[in-house]
């Protein structure tokens, strides 16, 4: 399950797995499979960035090339011109931001301004990305992107059919075509045969002969001598030239290798041809498939970490829609549990993906959230750790859901209580109160009542200050919601007429929540001022040892007694 003792390093954060973490897809790209386009404008790109992660994305995975079956490879320099903005703007704000790239002079540059996760399409086969990300400290995600089972034939199926009508019909054709071959003979030989006469054999540089091959392309004939070519009668050298003018050439094939797989699999998809064998069962063999998923995550997370790179920098994600048919992909998704014994933390990716439309019946993928959800529950109850979504708001209501029912989780956070309207003390009382009732919510002790300097906005009155600490089952953004409505319900003005940091009835700020790291515009944890606030640290005292040991331990920054604002002058009362 993903309440497990994992935890993923991603540079100055730390994730741990109590609970699932939402990956949010941003796709700054024209052609991307299901949103193209959309978010290609790096202002739409960002702030649709910073609505995920009020929606309850824990990552946001950032992208400049889209790598759908048939795509055209970009340059580094493009993709770098698109998604850099966007990865500076959202670490600005706090998020922990992955570069989806498999260029490493893209993350490089992605990691200088604010990335903390590398999520390579090509696994880290690249030796200057393995040391690269060798010389960081950011999380990396090792994907599995080729084909898992062997190449197939290329010669058609062939079905034998032994009706009496059939033999009939195709002794008739046989007939047919010897009579148009007879008169279409010219009546003039060369070396003893009749020109046009079909070759059952070539002649290879030496004598050789190779016989016509049964199966697949016929093999090319050796070029002609000079000599040769002017034996040859002009009707006979014109007729291939006129050929191959009337045989359009198939497209080519990319150069780009991942490009080219990802062809591959598009085409393997369309050119499936049903035959008469039966099958015993529905699926492929899963051991075939396995072993080459989790032999190549194996191997490249293996050499990741003797590069130097820690085991606790590391997550796996076996790549679906990535080389892989739609019975393939059920395959491996119903193999999480093995490929979660691996000990690193793993990545479900199935979002708006080809086979999650062919189990869901759903073809535009736009359409396939609802049934993304249901892959995802699977993964997620067989012990998949990150699941990365296109519909951040959908699935963290979902999960918020299950979790609630499924999963019990009280874990402990800290509230801070302030209030300079009214009478001041009994407004924190009952905010104290009114938390205690929020559902899946406990109050678990209080700090004593202080009172404080106003702190930023100095021309106010004093404020009375405490810290709650609580228990709870809410997700963050849910329990802030409540916040949020408890203030409106004790009188809190938020107008836009209101000043930030100005007198109010009641101010209820979620400090800090085990095992929680959060950015965006609407939630930030730890909060981003707690070791700079007085009135937050002093009461804290009263509920733990050493708060500013326990914060710093947490990466937050925690000044000294007098760099601190709103200071402590008095205390008013037990809570």
């Amino acid at each position: 399950m993903a309440n497990d003792s994992k935890t993923w390093r991603c540079g100055k954060y730390e994730l741990s797995f109590d609970r699932p973490r939402i990956m949010g897809v941003l796709n700054v790209t024209p052609d991307s499979f299901s949103d193209g386009g959309e978010h290609f404008d790096p202002d739409a790109a960002i702030e649709y960035g910073l609505a995920m992660l009020d929606a309850g994305a824990d990552i946001i995975d950032v992208g400049g090339e889209s790598t759908r079956p048939g795509f055209t490879p970009v340059n580094p320099d493009e993709e770098a011109r698109r998604v850099l903005p966007v990865v500076r703007a959202l670490a600005k704000e706090g998020a922990i931001v992955s570069i989806d790239t498999r260029h490493v002079a893209v993350a490089k540059a992605a990691v200088r301004c604010g990335a903390s996760i590398v999520n390579d399409v090509t696994g880290f086969t690249d030796p200057k990305m393995v040391e690269f990300v060798a010389t960081s400290t950011c999380g990396v995600i090792v994907m599995h992107a080729g084909e898992v089972a062997a190449p197939a034939r290329t010669h058609a199926t062939v079905q034998l059919d032994t009706s009496a009508a059939a033999f009939v019909a195709e002794k008739a054709r046989e007939a047919a075509a010897e009579a148009a071959r007879e008169a279409e003979k010219p009546a003039r030989r060369r070396r003893g045969k009749l020109l046009g006469e079909p070759k059952t054999e070539a002649k290879l540089p030496g004598g050789v002969v190779q016989p016509s091959l049964p199966f697949g392309d016929p093999e090319p004939a050796p070029e002609p001598t000079g000599e040769q070519k002017q034996e040859t009668p002009a009707a006979e050298q014109a007729a291939p030239a006129a050929e191959a003018a009337a045989t359009p050439e198939p497209a080519p094939e990319p150069s780009d290798h991942l490009a080219a797989m990802m062809r591959r699999s598009a085409r393997r998809e369309e050119a499936y041809v049903p035959t008469s064998q039966l099958r015993r069962f529905t699926l492929p063999d899963s051991a075939p498939i396995m072993r080459r998923v989790m032999g190549f995550l194996s191997d490249q997370a293996r050499a990741l970490i003797h590069a130097g790179v820690s085991r606790d920098r590391i997550c796996i994600d076996p790549g679906p829609g990535f080389g892989k048919t739609a019975n393939e992909d059920i395959v491996i998704q119903r193999e999480t549990a093995k490929m979660a014994s691996l000990g690193y933390p793993l990545m479900c990716a199935v979002s708006r993906k080809r086979f999650v439309g062919a189990v869901s019946g759903v073809s535009e993928a736009a359409e396939r959230d609802a049934a993304t959800f249901g892959v995802c529950l699977g993964a997620i109850q067989a012990g998949a750790n990150i699941v990365r979504v296109h519909d951040v708001t959908g699935f963290a209501q979902f999960l918020n859901g299950y979790w609630a029912v499924a999963k019990p989780q009280p874990r402990r956070a800290f509230v801070a209580v302030g209030s300079n309207l009214g009478h001041r003390c009994d407004n924190i009382r009952a905010a104290r109160d009114m938390i205690a009732e929020i559902p899946l919510t406990c109050v678990s002790n209080c700090s004593r009542i202080y009172e404080s300097e106003p702190a930023y906005e100095t021309r106010q009155d004093a404020f009375a200050n405490a810290v709650i600490e609580i228990k709870t089952e809410l997700a963050p953004l849910v329990l802030l919601d409540e916040l949020m409505k408890i203030e409106a319900e004790l009188g809190r003005d938020r107008s836009k007429k209101a000043k930030v940091n100005g007198p109010r009835t009641i101010d209820l700020d979620l400090l800090w929540m085990d095992g929680e790291t959060h950015g965006g515009k609407k939630l930030r944890l730890p909060h981003p001022l707690i070791g700079e606030r007085d009135f937050v640290l002093v009461p804290l005292e009263d509920l733990m040892h050493d708060p500013a040991r326990f914060f710093r331990y947490n990466g937050v920054e925690v000044k000294e007694p007098e760099d601190r604002v709103g200071h402590i002058v008095g205390e008013l009362g037990r809570m």
